[in-house]
């Protein structure tokens, strides 16, 4: 857990807004997602001499437990909040896409909630070096993850001439995301599934993370914040423990691949 920012005193409501979520990314829901990390660094041996970088890497825990083991780590991430985040943990950040070569490059959360999954996998290649790895991650098999119910909510909530906003679960099926590897030009070079248990210390703090988690940005515009947070609220209750803790069994898939050209 991060500890809080200070914010400056005169900042805009919905700019606020924006940076409480990305507090909320880093401080509750990122560490959710620590177990995919770990496997894949342990995957690909990150360690000294590796360079990773990290394509929309939130606030950058992936690449501080990469940093941790040695590596040479960069970020992008388009969300300013979550940047700033990332570089007051002091990790270095590319402003824009550069020319340079990585031994790895991780899209570890986003591409399923990307409009064309594939042209960020194309992006992800053309920036690691030739014998590098790509590593593209989503949700695991919808029946496997007990937040799909929750999820749901993005697309229901959402203005219904967006019916077209990517279903969390698009890549999760065998097969999809080896697809996007060899859509990219890359060779597939293994993946696997990782449990990733979402564990809150209580139902606000499941509500404040499935928020920062960017899934329901639609929903928040259309639905509002008062309606989204009663119908999440909802639909979070049935995994709520005696002791006023909540958790939910989740599955998530990666899969790798190499540059070869």
């Amino acid at each position: 857990m991060t500890p809080s920012l200070q914010l400056p005193a005169a900042v805009s409501g919905d700019r606020t807004r924006a940076q409480q979520r990305a507090r909320d990314w880093a401080e509750i829901q990122e560490r959710m997602l620590v177990p995919l990390y770990e496997a894949v660094h342990a995957r690909l041996e990150v360690g000294p001499a590796t360079s990773v970088l990290g394509l929309g890497c939130g606030s950058g825990l992936s690449l501080l437990l990469a940093a941790a083991r040695g590596a040479q780590v960069v970020g992008l991430e388009p969300v300013p909040e979550r940047r700033e985040l990332a570089e007051a943990r002091g990790l270095p950040m590319l402003a824009a896409r550069d020319a340079s070569a990585h031994a790895i490059v991780t899209v570890l959360d986003g591409l399923a909630a990307s409009p064309d999954p594939l042209a960020l996998a194309q992006s992800a290649a053309r920036l690691t070096a030739r014998g590098g790895h790509v590593v593209l991650a989503t949700w695991g098999p919808r029946e496997r993850c007990e937040s799909a119910p929750v999820l749901a909510l993005a697309r229901r909530l959402a203005d219904p001439l967006l019916r077209q906003l990517p279903d969390a679960f698009a890549l999760s099926a065998p097969g999809a995301l080896e697809r996007v590897v060899l859509g990219a030009g890359l060779r597939p070079d293994g993946g696997g599934l990782v449990p990733c248990p979402f564990a809150y210390p209580d139902l606000d703090s499941a509500v404040r993370g499935f928020l920062a988690s960017g899934w329901f940005d639609a929903a928040l515009a259309f639905s509002g914040e008062k309606q989204l947070r009663k119908e999440l609220t909802e639909a979070l209750f049935p995994y709520l423990r005696e002791d006023g803790t909540l958790r939910m069994r989740n599955v998530f898939r990666y899969a790798i691949g190499q540059k070869l050209h």
